[in-house]
């Protein structure tokens, strides 16, 4: 089996962070804050569709990821805290399957992340923002990380939290679970998979309590 993570909101809550490194750059740029709900319903997309949606001219949007980043990843292991029972679902999912991270987060500083939480090695392949063209929903981050698995004869959940990691399973031709311990609802996570569950720990319980299937 293969299981790929998403990070935000299903391994990790790093909202406080992306909250204040968000109102860091409209304090920088000198520009009108949004309010933290139309922030945190963007929570999945990358940082350029965020700001874009949030209503920032296309010709500042880099300006704004820039003066985001540098402020972010200054804050980052400090205001960031691993999820109820995630460090312990990644332990008990490695006993059944090989692990990757699929997210839109900027790839090296969710290595800083997981490194800091310990978990960093649990993990075979962490796919980021910057290693693809195209970020979830698309199918090229699930894609490029199953190139590190030999994927003959396994079996292959996305695990995430919003309606972009199932998307993007769908669009890979992969399995999808959802779990409620992040940004979309149970209401829109239910539109996309069957397999919706409160957290990861009880998605690999799951996977566990199943007999083996035949492939």
């Amino acid at each position: 089996m293969i299981l790929l993570f998403d990070l935000d909101g299903t391994l990790i809550d790093s909202t406080e962070a992306i909250l204040e490194s968000f109102h860091n750059s409209f304090n920088v740029l000198n520009y009108p804050h949004p309010k933290d709900d139309d922030i945190k319903a963007l929570i999945g997309y990358p940082l350029d569709i965020m700001y874009a949606n949030l209503g920032i001219e296309e010709q500042m949007v880099d300006t704004f990821v820039q003066t985001y980043k540098a402020h972010y990843r200054k804050i980052s292991t400090q205001k960031t805290v691993l999820l109820k029972n995630a460090k312990e679902s990644i332990v008990e999912a490695s006993k059944i399957a090989k692990l990757g991270i699929v997210t839109t987060k900027t790839g090296r500083y969710s290595e800083v992340l997981l490194e800091h939480f310990g978990i960093m090695n649990y993990f075979d392949v962490l796919v980021g923002r910057e290693h693809v063209q195209n970020p979830k929903p698309d199918a090229e981050p699930i894609l490029k990380a199953l190139e590190s698995f030999d994927t003959t004869d396994e079996e292959i959940f996305m695990i995430g939290d919003t309606k972009l990691d199932l998307i993007s399973a769908k669009n890979a031709g992969v399995k999808s679970i959802a779990v409620l311990s992040g940004y979309d609802n149970e209401a829109m996570l239910r539109n996309y998979t069957d397999l919706v569950f409160s957290d990861t720990l009880s998605a690999i319980n799951y996977l566990k309590s199943r007999k083996k299937p035949h492939i």
